[in-house]
């Protein structure tokens, strides 16, 4: 690699992971507040794979008129740090981007970052199981947030996807927040499931007080959760039609440091599971995108640019 460029991961038509290239691009030098980040690990995301099919951009939440960039989770080490900022080169941090219209994302060799972006990275765990915590463990606190404290008689919640990424955090978080969690999931994920602390089934009937839709099943879902009971999903802006008096929300994930370095803290400290699938190279992120495609994976792939 020149000093004067690095490589990331982008997409300029999208077309699913066909349309993932790898280009150079020129290094940037922190500004004020900011640091740039070493990136050791990115995580693939289903985000990640509805910007590279386009699905973002026929909401038009993509603008880029040459590229847009992938990812949005990163972990990595300092390596260089702009004016005011008290971050220290060498630091072990992780983060979080958001938004769709930008040059480059996580997948990339550097990332610069807002220093009050970049959190800390616990010694306790390592840097491709911290690059699982940002999105992920924040989009499922923000969920339990959207679905409040389990009402008094009426705390029975099914998670969707409960195996999954998100959906693992979320019946942790619940838990906390006075809900009976049960968690959908497959039959050979009972164990894992049971491991969190939640109940399992691999066949909901409906009646569900609430449900928290992780698998993004969407209307299947919402036929599952009771006459006026609640349903969460995964999808901004495509929460599914309410019916009988259901109330439906759906997430759009804020950026929140404190939370996520609460979230670190607390997989480092084995309460939240961070699960890494398998780590590749930059230059296997459409075999990645492929893979992750498939569905089924307990575990996030994680590109080491």
């Amino acid at each position: 690699m020149g000093t004067s460029t690095f490589r990331t991961a982008v997409v300029r038509v999208p077309n699913g992971p066909d349309s993932i290239e790898v280009i150079d691009v020129p290094v940037v030098e922190p500004g004020p507040g900011q640091v740039r980040v070493a990136v050791a690990a990115a995580t693939v995301n289903p985000t990640d794979l509805g910007v590279a099919a386009g699905f973002f951009h026929s909401l038009g939440l993509v603008q880029q008129p040459e590229h847009t960039g992938l990812g949005w989770e990163f972990a990595g080490v300092v390596d260089a740090a702009g004016p005011g900022v008290e971050l220290a080169v060498g630091t072990r941090v992780a983060g979080l981007v958001v938004g769709f219209d930008r040059d480059y994302g996580t997948y990339a060799e550097q990332i610069v970052v807002a220093a009050t972006d970049a959190v800390p990275v616990p010694e306790d765990l390592d840097l491709p199981a911290a690059a699982t915590v940002p999105l992920n463990g924040l989009a499922a606190a923000q969920v339990v947030d959207l679905l409040g404290d389990a009402p008094a008689g009426a705390g029975r919640l099914l998670v969707t996807g409960a195996a999954g990424a998100v959906g693992a955090n979320v019946a942790v978080l619940a838990r906390e927040r006075g809900w009976q969690v049960t968690g959908l999931a497959r039959a050979d994920d009972e164990e894992f499931v049971r491991g969190l602390g939640a109940g399992f089934t691999a066949d909901a009937e409906s009646g569900w007080d609430a449900v928290v839709d992780a698998a993004q099943l969407n209307d299947e879902a919402v036929k599952l959760v009771r006459d006026g009971g609640s349903y969460v999903g995964l999808r901004p802006g495509l929460a599914p039609a309410a019916e009988r008096g259901i109330s439906t929300a759906a997430l759009f994930t804020v950026s929140d440091s404190a939370r996520i370095a609460d979230l670190l803290a607390r997989a480092a400290a084995g309460e939240l599971p961070a699960r890494v699938h398998a780590v590749v190279s930059l230059d296997q992120a459409a075999d990645a995108h492929r893979a992750t495609a498939k569905g089924g994976l307990r575990g996030r792939y994680i590109i080491r640019p």
